[in-house]
């Protein structure tokens, strides 16, 4: 067997995707974070038009200036941040975004600190670029927020980053603004980078998202399409930044896929114009899941931190592979906690991005588990 590349053998495959394929036809999967939602039907319309107007050829690296442009204002207008057009990149979703800047940031020796729990992406990013993931705990007692205290003691000389997410995958804690504020200040005094994963930032309920890219010029925002859209399969993300750091990313991101789908660049526009609407009813409806599936996982006796964004659910159980086990055995998928930190062995991750009904016989198939 030909050898692979030595740093490869610090990264694993995906526990969500083993999952994911482990699911039946008739099986309930309750593991991937992906909205069950059609795309807005004007983005739809809107792709269609582009289609059979040809629109399906090679964009500036950059991508689109109309879609930057409409970036610049949404950053404005949503979170109180100023970035010019040219500081904007789209990328191939949020995690090519992810991906190309720990390539162009992080080097070998270098320290990143990465929330636990936390998505599993960060930390084979950081080992990808052969820096050292340096994981900062959330407590459970703080419903998983992650706070200034549990990031300050980690900084060292060392340390050229830290990658935070809120709304979280996999907890849906929302951080305070006084840790935004607080970490911010801390990126300037020890000159490091914030890399901040912006992507469930509009899936939030009685609580409100600040990004770190108010308080900090060093700051990263990434955020994307996916989720606030169901625009999935069109992998269409971005990051806004200092320009002359977007610039260095822009050689990474140039040889790795010259530049993001050209017609899924025309439907992120179409959807930053005019699906207001469609994003309060898609957070309405799972506003109205969430509510659902704690009072199930109450009835089944499970202990859950408080959920204020996302569309996941992580409580606690006494034996983790057991449960999930059993579950599968009834037709639910779940994923275990192990992938998303050290401090996860006790969890799963539960998405509720799945139907009312789906998710009400989900909770009945998981009673019978005892």
């Amino acid at each position: 067997m030909i050898p692979v590349a030595k740093r490869l053998e610090k990264v694993d495959l995906s526990d969500v995707r083993k999952m994911f394929e482990a699911s039946g036809k008739n099986d309930i999967n309750l593991g991937i974070g992906e909205p069950d939602f059609d795309i807005p039907e004007n983005v739809k319309n809107a792709i269609i038009n582009g289609l059979e107007k040809g629109f399906t050829h090679y964009t500036s690296n950059m991508g689109c200036i109309e879609l930057r442009e409409e970036i610049s204002k949404k950053l404005k207008k949503d979170n109180s941040v100023s970035v010019d057009s040219n500081s904007i990149m789209v990328t191939t979703g949020a995690s090519e975004a992810l991906f190309v800047i720990s390539q162009s940031l992080f080097n070998k020796g270098d320290e990143v600190l990465i929330p636990d729990p936390g998505f599993l992406s960060y930390k084979a990013c950081v080992e990808l670029a052969e820096a050292k993931p340096v994981p900062f705990e959330a407590s459970f007692g703080n419903d998983y927020k992650a706070k200034y205290e549990d990031i300050q003691d980690k900084i060292s000389s060392k340390t050229r980053g830290i990658i935070l997410n809120s709304p979280t995958n996999p907890t849906g804690a929302v951080m305070d603004k006084e840790d935004i504020k607080a970490i911010s200040d801390l990126s300037i005094d020890d000159d490091f980078i914030i890399i901040s994963d912006e992507i469930y930032e509009k899936i939030i309920y009685d609580a409100k998202h600040y990004s770190p890219a108010q308080f900090s010029e060093n700051t990263l925002l990434v955020n994307g399409f996916s989720k606030a859209y169901a625009m999935t399969g069109f992998r269409i993300g971005y990051i806004a930044g200092q320009s002359d750091i977007i610039d260095e990313i822009l050689k990474v991101h140039q040889y790795n896929t010259a530049c993001a789908s050209s017609i899924s660049q025309l439907g992120a526009y179409e959807a930053l114009k005019n699906s207001d609407k469609y994003v309060e009813d898609l957070v309405k409806e799972f506003r109205r899941r969430k509510d659902l599936i704690l009072s199930g996982l109450d009835d089944l006796g499970l202990e859950c931190s408080d959920v204020q964004g996302t569309f996941y659910v992580f409580p606690k159980v006494d034996d983790v592979v057991d449960y999930v086990e059993k579950a599968l055995k009834t037709g639910v998928v779940l994923v275990p906690g192990k992938g998303f930190g050290e401090s996860c062995k006790d969890n799963l991750r539960i998405s509720y991005a799945n139907s009312y009904e789906n998710l009400e016989e989900a909770i009945n198939r998981l009673k019978t588990i005892g």
